[in-house]
């Protein structure tokens, strides 16, 4: 017995042709020119005897299906069974859909020319229950012509490809019908994302944000159905095998469906994730009038916010449609062909740990995302600020070291040309440029002069800072600490980006960092100066970040910790309290570049934040506890002679509770 086989190298067709390999006979698959060495690979993983499986060259769209005449002579006549499986369909914004559904249709339409000329013995259909369209009901399997909502290209791609078959086929037929196919029920083998893999991200964000035992809410949604591709593989041999079974049309679908909701929840449950415990069924809001329900859902506002959300989760939009899909199918004709047989729909729930640990194991597509920071920064511009010492020289080391053209900025030139002497002898790429950023032109002729000579800036990290510790009791008299801290800490930033973003807005994108402080997540006493100044270019980046989120222009605060710089060596205190050093602060900055996230923060800032929130008046009561623990240096009371504070045990044990606060 030979078999003739489109699609064999297809998810489905691959397991049906392992199937036949267990039976006598040849197998013809088709197979384009272009993809032979992979077809050569499955005969290898099927350990396919040498001449059981031949390739027969040609095109899914060519008529005939573009076999040549060779071998259409030694076909004719020796083919018992044609298995059509091959199709395309894909989801996702830039997929053509039309032609998705003219190669699937006319596909059908040149399989059955070459079944009538090499006159195949028997032509079996793979369709899909997606034939049915939206009908509202139970759909049996002797219906066809009553389909309904066959807007979709791939529902009436399956519709019509399936009604060729009916009409146009001059051999004996069969006709299956599949629900939506999952992976393999006992090794989770996939082949690509689909159907309800594309709510494995959600499911898996909700893993990471929530602890397992916490309740959610979410919804019941209509009943979907799902099978594993071994068993439509198993069903499809079987049936196609029977005698007395031709003209007949088979859903190879589970006769107990589940509901989205449930079927979320089993999955939650595979990822140990929170589930569902109050789930909303979509019917209740049935009652809004249709028009107003589409009117809401095509403002502005929320299209944009959902199409932001979906685009983040890499959900296709026309997955919604089947939260609500209203169709059941009966598989009775199914079920009596396979009975007396092991062949049957496993329950989701004894095998959907292992689709969850194929799809974390080799399909998320956080697995393909180039999390280095060479994929982000190799070969672009960088502009570092402050690039003469500390976090900023240790930021441009990383960027220079992952293959960036870094530009230095700093104010003292010697110390800057040792930083680009550094990064220069290790092979990469840098260019000085001194600017004194307390100067609002200098700031602007920075910008220009470098757009002018590198090119796009596709990062700025606003680094360069001052920072003064001082009780505002003493700095009633010193108005102008505050005046300098905001003129290099926010003004000469803000001046930097405004002269930056029409340039990235041209380019087509940009990333702006600002290096912040801890002191603006704790509200840290004595830094007064420091902090306003900080959190006003934290204030303004996250408006920013709102203006120009469809530039592509992205914006990352920093709330750093305590770090071990020439900025805080002045203060003795300093020297006997836990810092991180510059080098730590520069893989912050990395973790910036490479994910592009709103902040980043320590835990520690992180609960300061929400502390505050919280109890607000319990952390005054800790902070001030602080402000008298921690008293002001000699130098920021105006004492310029005499011994350095002495450093109590009770300070530096306070300090290391607290790590990373600037006191």
């Amino acid at each position: 017995m030979s078999y003739f086989i489109t699609g064999a190298t297809g998810f489905i067709g691959r397991h049906l042709v392992e199937r036949l390999l267990a039976r006598e006979g040849t197998i013809y698959a088709l197979v384009r020119a272009g993809s032979l060495a992979k077809l050569e690979r499955r005969i290898a993983d099927w350990g396919a005897a040498s001449g059981r499986v031949v390739p027969i060259v040609g095109d899914l769209s060519a008529p005939g299906l573009g076999v040549s005449e060779e071998d259409r002579a030694r076909l004719r006549g020796a083919v018992q069974h044609f298995f059509h499986l091959a199709a395309i369909y894909e989801l996702g914004d830039g997929v053509d859909a039309d032609a998705q559904y003219q190669a699937s249709v006319n596909g059908t339409r040149h399989a059955l020319a070459l079944a009538a000329d090499i006159e195949a013995g028997r032509f079996h259909h793979v369709s899909s229950i997606a034939a049915a369209g939206l009908y509202p009901g139970v759909f049996r399997e002797d219906m066809f012509d009553e389909a309904e909502g066959l807007d979709h290209p791939y529902f009436r791609a399956k519709h019509d490809a399936e009604g060729l078959v009916r009409k146009l086929c001059k051999s004996p037929w069969r006709v299956y019908r599949p629900a939506i196919v999952v992976g393999h029920s006992r090794t989770g083998v996939i082949d690509k994302i689909d159907g309800p893999y594309y709510l494995f991200k959600l499911i898996q964000r909700l893993r990471d944000a929530l602890p397992q035992w916490m309740p959610t809410i979410g919804i019941e949604g209509a009943r979907i159905n799902l099978v594993p591709v071994d068993f439509v593989a198993a069903a499809i041999d079987h049936i196609g095998h029977k005698d007395g079974e031709d003209g007949g049309c088979f859903h190879l679908t589970d006769p107990r469906p589940r509901r989205v909701g449930e079927v979320l929840n089993i999955f939650a449950k595979a990822a140990h994730a929170p589930r569902m415990t109050m789930r909303i069924n979509t019917r209740m809001f049935e009652f809004i009038p249709p028009m107003v329900r589409h009117g809401l859902a095509t403002l502005a506002p929320i299209r944009r916010i959902t199409n932001q959300v979906l685009r983040d989760l890499g959900i296709p939009r026309e997955i919604l449609r089947f939260i609500s899909y209203p169709t059941r199918f009966d598989s009775r004709e199914a079920e009596r062909a396979l009975a007396g047989t092991s062949i049957a729909v496993p329950d989701l729930e004894s095998y959907a740990w292992r689709l969850w640990d194929y799809w974390e194991r080799h399909l998320d597509p956080d697995l393909f995302v180039d999390r280095s920071l060479s994929g982000k920064v190799k070969g672009r511009v960088c502009v570092v600020t402050g690039a003469s010492s500390g976090i900023g020289k240790s930021v441009a080391l990383r960027l220079a070291d992952a293959g960036a053209e870094v530009v230095l900025v700093a104010r003292g030139v010697d110390k800057l040309r040792e930083t680009l002497d550094e990064i220069i002898a290790s092979g990469g790429v840098a260019h000085a440029y001194p600017c004194d950023l307390t100067d609002m032109g200098s700031c602007d002729a920075l910008i220009d002069r470098v757009s002018r000579e590198r090119g796009p800036i596709a990062v700025l990290v606003n680094n360069a800072g001052r920072s003064i510790r001082r009780s505002i009791v003493y700095s009633y008299d010193r108005f102008h600490d505050f005046e300098r801290t905001m003129q290099l800490n926010y003004f000469g930033s803000l001046r930097l980006i405004l002269r930056s973003l029409p340039r990235m807005v041209e380019a087509g994108g940009g990333h702006i960092i600002n290096i912040s402080s801890i002191g603006v997540l704790t509200s840290a006493p004595r830094f007064s100066a420091y902090v306003a100044s900080k959190a006003a270019l934290d204030a303004f980046s996250k408006c920013a970040a709102s203006e120009f989120k469809d530039n592509n222009i992205h914006f990352s605060t920093i709330n750093m910790p305590l770090v071990r710089t020439p900025m805080i060596a002045p203060t003795k205190l300093y020297r006997s309290v836990p810092t991180i050093s510059p080098e730590e602060a520069a893989d912050m900055v990395v973790e910036a570049i490479v994910h592009r996230p709103q902040r980043v923060a320590t835990r520690l800032g992180v609960f300061s934040q929400v502390a505050q929130a919280v109890a607000p008046k319990s952390w005054q009561v800790l902070m001030n506890t602080a402000f008298r623990l921690f008293p002001d240096s000699k130098a920021a009371r105006g004492i310029k002679s005499g011994e350095p504070d002495e450093v109590t045990p009770e300070q530096v044990a306070f300090a290391a509770l607290t790590r990373g606060i600037h006191w």
